[in-house]
């Protein structure tokens, strides 16, 4: 038996201090009564109304344990994909996969590459699963596919590229998609996360099933939070090689995606007109509202995705704007921990909150000008 000081404590692992714990988007302003969150690009319509139904009527046998294997979800899902529902795995929230995929095909003496403003929760679960997490320079706020390959060393097992990538929007188009998995090694995994794939405009765009289908070494990563309103439910999920899809399963959490949240993905998935109807929202007030930024003075780039990443050119500015944005009870996101302290990330919400949202910014920049 080993002597230990009286005061000694147990002690996480050194890298897992160095990570910064993800910080959500805000939700609450002190002293307002009506706040409008447009800080976590969730569905400004909510849930559809079949699946609050669903949930409704499942609460009441939420003593019963969910199926563990989600197989009516993913059935559901490949139904409205076209998928191989033995080729899908369900996950709490995509978030979820994330960490797994991580853990599987990482670990302590492997590299990780990621774009250099993609979604932090790859370096969270890269570096908590031991891995070194190496950032890719963009051009233009896009994924450079020659910098991810330049980036890549001969211990890397996983490179992650969301597409539309959050926060900046911006899209890659299959051929560069390509690209970029011909020029990987095939030990090398490529993460799609398509997190926003059903707000995509651009002609020709495909989330992923594509690559997927042709090799072994390609997962496409999807979601309920988005376009289907269900972010509280925590609800993600992915579609791979089986080998790839064996091995999630097998270190899973048993019952990860719950009850509730299964009977309302399901029904969701089946609600119509609700994805063509929020997308059309969208491509319209995105455009309008970056239009109308734009003729505030603030720069708003392009996006594919729910959200308009705004530069307003330096961090002061930007602080003194998400002020002002929470002295009229809008909540948006900041951008400092994507190294984009200059900008913030607004949702596209309703009608009513992108009329405040300009409002709030044309009102800000003519003080700044005056």
């Amino acid at each position: 038996m080993t002597d230990a000081p009286k005061s000694a404590a147990p002690q996480p692992r050194p890298a897992v201090m160095t990570i910064d714990a993800y910080v959500p988007g805000g939700a609450k302003v002190a002293a307002v009564n009506r706040v409008l969150k447009l800080s976590a690009n969730e569905g400004p319509f909510g849930p559809p109304p079949s699946a609050r139904e669903a949930a409704a009527k499942a609460a009441a046998e939420m003593n019963r344990y969910p199926d563990g294997g989600s197989v009516e979800l993913r059935a559901a899902i490949g139904a409205r994909f076209g998928l191989d529902p033995a080729r899908i795995v369900c996950g709490t929230g995509s978030d979820e996969l994330i960490q797994h995929i991580c853990h599987i095909y990482g670990g302590p003496g492997t590299d990780i590459v990621m774009s250099m403003h993609g979604f932090t929760m790859y370096q969270i679960a890269g570096t908590y699963a031991g891995s070194r997490v190496l950032k890719a320079p963009e051009i233009n706020l896009t994924t450079h596919v020659d910098s991810m390959l330049g980036a890549v060393t001969p211990e890397t097992t996983i490179v992650f590229v969301a597409n539309p990538n959050n926060p900046t929007g911006s899209l890659l188009p299959e051929s560069e998609m390509q690209r970029l998995r011909d020029g990987l090694r095939p030990d090398i995994l490529l993460v799609l996360d398509s997190a926003y794939a059903e707000y995509v405009e651009a002609p020709g765009y495909n989330a992923g099933e594509r690559m997927v289908d042709e090799g072994e070494n390609t997962i496409m990563l999807r979601t309920f939070s988005k376009i289907f309103g269900l972010g509280g439910m925590r609800v993600g999920w992915g579609y791979g090689p089986p080998a790839i899809i064996d091995a999630i399963n097998r270190v899973r959490g048993v019952f990860n995606v719950n009850f509730i949240a299964q009977a309302a993905a399901v029904a969701a998935l089946a609600e119509p007109g609700w994805v063509e109807m929020n997308k059309a929202h969208n491509t319209l007030w995105r455009a309008k509202l970056s239009a109308a930024l734009e003729k505030a003075g603030v720069t708003a780039h392009p996006t594919e995705g729910n959200f308009i990443l705004t530069d307003f050119g330096t961090a002061e500015r930007a602080s003194a704007m998400d002020a002002f944005f929470k002295s009229r009870g809008i909540i948006v996101r900041g951008m400092g921990a994507y190294d984009l302290p200059h900008c913030l990330r607004i949702t596209v919400g309703t009608d009513e909150e992108c009329g405040l949202v300009a409002e709030a910014v044309s009102g800000f920049m003519a003080t700044q000008n005056g």
